[in-house]
């Protein structure tokens, strides 16, 4: 299978791969062309203004968490029926996981997508030596393919000869288009990074114009195109979440005596706002699995979707959201009825914060005996975890690799039935619970899992989510 496609990368973190990544996506969309969003790495935030500039779900690549063999499958089931695919990297082009060589750095996704690259260089700083950059991080790796530049924060008229003549002489990679400084487009961050568009509605679906309108009249969109095309066919084939699990019986799973037909265990995936991080794979695995997936915000809604079975929680921000959800009493009332009643419950970081006692001091659901509250430091990092205990997810002894992504703390970090256990430079750790007194179906945890490299876990959630409904 054959998609035009390229990768957007940069030297490191903060020359501009979002603004240039989201404004390229918009701008092709704007020709018409159907547009292909993707993300390497676990970032749940860039997809998210990739999706509003394609129309389309942004999604990620993480050769970490779902293994270097899914990425070509994964890209092209995100990528069917696009006339062209847009990567935005992650870190600096040859930046991957700490300690691993080059795994899931965008120059290993590049080469695993064949895909040429387009290296973002902010060029506030300097002028000749953008020359030695280039160059350097064009001969690095001769199989990553850097094939074009976009000049980034360029000052002036005379500033970007500088760095054209520069780059024309010393470097061989053409510049595909020079971009002015622009206060216009900068896209609001906070502590965990950009906000997330799912919080900004008409402001995000601004920022995005703006960025597309920037990037068109400042790359050279035919260039950029021609570049893509000459990307050679994928022989992968594309990854399918119904070959990933075996459906339940639609009869079965509604209980003994059903008839053939009756309805899926109804899975309720929260969603808005405050729980705005999801792989778009995971809700897609767990319908191949044979659920009802129904989403839900928990700002608004006042109770489950009726039938629910099951229930998720992913990431998100709710220290942002905390008295809006501390307030809706009635939604944390059925959220514990329903851990009480056995319903099994996914809960990912956010999630997890959301089913403590209480956050930063405001009630929530109080289903699980854990406090939590805002710090100052950033936990980030891969982690290799091993189930610790069976649960609704895995069983004891299974290995996954996840991400920590947050600023908060819990106290305790684990129940006396945790999670997961990993090794840290300073020792090993448990954390999470895998059932809690009162609650033996709940898992909660800080680690957020990519269900495309553990498509298990979709069919045993939804397994425990039809052995609920049939009671």
């Amino acid at each position: 299978m054959n998609i035009p496609r390229l990768v957007v990368a940069a030297p490191s973190s903060g020359a501009g791969k979002t603004t240039i990544a989201t404004g390229l996506i918009a701008a092709l969309a704007a020709r018409g062309l159907a547009v292909s969003p993707h993300k390497v790495g676990p970032d749940y935030i860039d997809p998210g203004y990739h999706g509003l500039a394609a129309g389309r779900p942004g999604r990620n690549l993480d050769a970490f968490m779902c293994g270097p063999e899914r990425i070509a499958p994964l890209f092209l089931h995100g990528a069917a029926g696009a006339d062209v695919a847009v990567v935005e990297g992650v870190m600096g082009l040859f930046d991957g996981a700490s300690g691993r060589g080059e795994l899931a750095s965008t120059a290993h996704v590049s080469k695993l997508l064949r895909a040429p690259v387009v290296l973002v260089v902010d060029a506030s700083s300097q002028s000749r030596s953008v020359a030695a950059l280039v160059h350097g991080f064009a001969s690095w790796d001769p199989e990553v393919r850097l094939a074009g530049v976009i000049l980034n924060r360029v000052a002036s008229d005379r500033h970007e000869q500088l760095l054209r003549e520069a780059l024309e002489e010393g470097s061989g990679v053409p510049v595909l288009g020079s971009v002015r400084r622009s206060a216009a487009v900068a896209t609001p961050s906070r502590h965990l990074g950009l906000i997330p568009a799912a919080e900004r509605s008409a402001e995000a679906l601004r920022a995005v114009a703006d960025m597309g309108e920037l990037v068109a009249a400042s790359v050279d969109l035919d260039a950029v195109l021609e570049l893509a095309r000459t990307a050679p066919p994928l022989t992968a084939e594309p990854w399918d979440p119904a070959r990933e699990v075996t459906p339940l019986d639609a009869g079965a799973s509604a209980g003994a005596g059903a008839a053939p037909g009756a309805a899926r265990p109804r899975i309720a995936v929260a969603g808005g706002a405050a729980f705005s991080f999801s792989y778009a794979e995971n809700t897609e695995l767990l319908t191949a699995a044979g659920a009802e997936v129904v989403p839900f915000d928990p700002l608004h809604a006042d109770a489950l979707p009726e039938g629910t079975a099951g229930l998720v929680i992913g990431g998100g921000f709710p220290e942002l959201y905390v008295r809006e959800l501390s307030a809706n009493g009635q939604l944390r009332a059925a959220i514990a009825a329903f851990a009480a009643s056995g319903g099994p419950v996914s809960a990912e970081c956010a999630g997890l914060l959301y089913l403590g006692r209480e956050l930063d001091g405001l009630p929530m659901c109080g289903v699980l005996d854990t406090s939590a509250r805002m710090t100052e430091r950033l936990t980030l990092g891969y982690r290799e975890a091993v189930a610790l205990e069976d649960s609704v997810l895995a069983p004891t002894g299974a290995r996954l690799r996840g991400h920590e992504f947050h600023r908060t703390v819990c106290e305790p970090g684990a129940g006396e039935r945790p999670a997961w256990g990993w090794r840290l430079p300073d020792g090993p750790r448990t954390e999470g619970f895998a059932g809690a007194a009162g609650a033996e179906n709940v898992h909660a945890s800080y680690l957020h899992l990519h269900w495309a490299g553990y498509p298990q876990l979709a069919a045993s959630f939804t397994a425990a989510a039809a052995a609920h409904r049939a009671g």
